[in-house]
């Protein structure tokens, strides 16, 4: 990136023009020695991965577990998983991508970092791009990533997959805070654009999330907010960026914003053009 946004800035270009992640301020700062891991399993906890550039996934069966300064490039479901039970996990300064055509479901490949564990994962300065689903979870420390060119594709029951740069279904128990990111959705709508930030109410009510200092674009909406029922989500100080459709989404930047939940903040958001973005009634 080129700084931060000037105060007051009303007007954005690009995100590294205005102080968000971008190919410059993310991925490994290091050389690389490359490792053909295949699909890899981790059990030991503490496990520290650095500087490797991996033809594989990984799955992790252990606690502690730090990727930093590395790359993935996976066929996998994932780039990286967190099992149940598990928790520790960091990924840090990493490029997570994929092979479009080469992954299980169709050709396709579903998240780049999966927490399938109950307990908070640290995602920061990450570069990630073609899956479909990038950062799944329900709680997470997710800052400082970008996020971009996720790639449509059919799965495996016919359907287009639906693609967002950050998804999570519900029923998280922790906190999942979204601060500082750069998350793209250029997916056309036909071909299964959902949300730059996607919080459904899949698996259970959705709680405890914060959005804030994002740049988002593209999706149907870039940011579906959780539906009846959400509470505790608080939306501050995000760029809609106009970069794929004038109104962020292909259909507008919110919906799903449960305006009466407890705790639930909307404020200081806008356009990229600097309109103030406010969620329909």
């Amino acid at each position: 990136g080129t700084g931060e946004p000037s105060p007051g800035a009303s007007a954005c270009t690009s995100p590294g023009a205005c102080g968000y992640p971008d190919a410059d301020s993310t991925g490994p700062r290091i050389a690389l020695e490359r490792h053909d891991t295949g699909n890899m399993s981790i059990r030991k906890n503490g496990t520290v991965i650095k500087g490797w550039d991996i033809r594989g996934s990984l799955d992790v069966y252990a606690d502690d577990v730090t990727i930093i300064d590395s790359r993935i490039t996976s066929t996998n479901w994932w780039g990286i998983n967190l099992r149940p039970g598990h928790s520790g996990l960091k990924v840090l300064h990493t490029t997570i991508t994929a092979v479009p055509g080469k992954g299980p479901d169709n050709g396709g490949v579903n998240y780049a970092v999966s927490n399938m564990g109950g307990s908070s994962v640290e995602v920061g300065w990450c570069d990630i791009s073609v899956f479909g689903n990038a950062l799944s979870m329900g709680q997470g420390d997710l800052h400082d990533n970008y996020v971009h060119d996720l790639v449509a594709f059919r799965n495996q029951g016919g359907e287009w997959q639906h693609t967002d740069a950050v998804i999570s279904g519900g029923g998280n128990k922790g906190r999942l805070t979204v601060r500082h990111n750069t998350l793209l959705n250029a997916t056309p709508v036909d071909k299964g654009a959902t949300a730059a930030i996607g919080l459904f109410a899949d698996t259970g009510v959705v709680s405890s999330v914060v959005v804030e200092d994002n740049w988002l674009a593209g999706g149907a909406y870039t940011l579906y907010g959780g539906g009846p029922g959400a509470t505790g989500i608080r939306v501050t100080g995000n760029v809609f960026s106009t970069q794929y459709h004038p109104a962020a989404g292909a259909y507008g930047p919110v919906t799903a914003w449960n305006a009466g939940g407890a705790g639930n903040v909307w404020k200081d958001n806008r356009m990229s053009d600097g309109r103030p973005v406010e969620p329909a009634p």
